[in-house]
C-alpha cells in the first residue's frame, strides 16, 4: 500500500512539474533598467506561484530594444513558452528608427505597469531646483545635457514636452541616450550628464542614498515627496507603460494561456509588494485589449515624436 501512495504522490508531481511551463524571457535592454527589473520581478512573481517552473533570461540591449526585438521575432516564433519585455520607449524608439521589425510582429499578452519620470540631478550638481535646471536649458540648450534611455523613448519624449512648454525648440536638445539604467546611473552620478531623466523606481535607491538630487516628477501631482512639473508651472504630464508580448505566430489558445497565466502573477502577494517597493502603479490589460491600446499608443507616440522635431 505504501509503495502504491508513493507511486501515485510521484506522478502526482511529476504532472504538477509537467503543467508548469519553463519561460525563456527576453529583456531587450541591458541589466539595470525598467525592462529589466519589471521582467525579473514578474519572473519571480509567476515562479512565487508556482504558474512557472523556471525562467531563463537573455538581455539584449540596445536601439530602443530593436535589436533584442528582432531576435525575439526570428528566434522565438511559434514558441508558446516565449516571451519578451517591452513598453512605451519601443513604441517611440521604432518609430523613431523607421525600423523594420515592429510590435505588430509578435503577440501582445498583457500590459502590467504604469510609472510616472523623474529628473534628476547628480548630488553636488549646482542646479538645486527644476527652476535652475530650466533657466540653464533657456539660457544655452547644448550646454545642458539629459541622460535617459534610449533615443524616441519615454525620456527623451519626456525631455521634448519640458522643452516646448518652457519655450525652447526641442531640435536643440542635448540628449544622450543609454543602453540600460545601470550606464544611465553612472553617467548622472559621475557628472557626464546634466540631468537625468527615468522611472522613479530605477533612481529610488540613488535618490535615498543623497547620490542624486530629484527635481521634479511627470506625475499630476507630489509623488514620493518630490513635486510634479505641474506644480511647478511646466504643464507636462507622461507616464511610462511596461508589458509583456508572446512570440509571433502563437495559437489563440496558447496566447490565452499566457494571458491567464500572467494576470495571475499580477494578483500575487510577491506582485503587489513589488508594485509597492518601486513605485509602480498596476496597469494591467490583457489579450484583445491590450493589443488594441498597442496599436493605438503607436498612433499617439509616433505623432508626439514627429511634432516635436526629433525624428531622423
Amino acid at each position: 500500500m505504501t509503495k502504491i501512495l508513493l507511486t501515485l504522490l510521484a506522478a502526482a508531481f511529476s504532472g504538477l512539474a509537467a503543467a508548469q511551463p519553463a519561460l525563456k524571457m527576453m529583456i531587450p535592454a541591458n541589466p539595470g533598467g525598467g525592462w529589466d527589473q519589471t521582467g525579473r520581478n514578474l519572473a519571480a512573481a509567476l515562479q512565487g506561484a508556482r504558474l512557472v517552473s523556471s525562467v531563463q533570461f537573455e538581455n539584449k540591449g540596445g536601439a530602443a530594444g530593436a535589436i533584442g526585438l528582432a531576435q525575439f521575432v526570428n528566434s522565438a516564433k511559434g514558441d508558446p513558452n516565449a516571451v519578451m519585455i517591452g513598453g512605451m520607449v519601443m513604441v517611440g524608439g521604432l518609430h523613431l528608427q523607421k525600423s523594420p521589425v515592429n510590435l505588430a510582429q509578435v503577440t501582445p499578452v498583457a500590459r502590467l505597469t504604469s510609472e510616472w519620470e523623474v529628473i534628476v540631478v547628480p548630488a553636488n550638481s549646482p542646479h538645486k531646483s527644476m527652476a535652475d535646471l530650466v533657466k540653464a536649458f533657456r539660457d544655452s540648450p547644448g550646454k545642458v545635457s539629459w541622460g535617459g534611455g534610449s533615443a524616441g523613448g519615454t525620456d527623451h519624449i519626456l525631455i521634448g514636452l519640458i522643452a516646448k512648454a518652457v519655450g525652447v525648440d526641442p531640435a536643440r536638445i542635448n540628449y544622450v541616450p543609454y543602453k540600460g539604467g545601470g550606464e544611465a546611473i553612472a553617467a548622472i552620478i559621475g557628472g557626464h550628464v546634466t540631468a537625468g531623466v527615468s522611472g522613479v523606481g530605477e533612481f529610488a535607491e540613488q535618490v535615498k542614498g543623497g547620490k542624486m538630487r530629484a527635481l521634479a516628477v511627470s506625475s499630476p501631482g507630489k509623488t514620493e515627496g518630490i513635486a510634479s512639473l505641474k506644480e511647478q508651472g511646466i504643464d507636462v504630464e507622461l507616464g511610462n507603460w511596461r508589458g509583456i508580448f508572446g512570440a509571433p505566430g502563437i495559437t489563440p489558445p496558447q496566447r490565452d494561456a499566457l494571458v491567464a497565466m500572467v494576470k495571475a502573477a499580477t494578483e500575487s502577494p510577491a506582485w503587489k509588494a513589488t508594485l509597492e517597493k518601486l513605485g509602480w502603479a498596476g496597469f494591467y490589460l490583457g489579450g484583445d485589449d491590450y493589443k488594441k491600446f498597442i496599436d493605438e499608443d503607436t498612433r499617439r507616440i509616433g505623432a508626439i515624436i514627429d511634432s516635436l522635431g526629433i525624428k531622423k
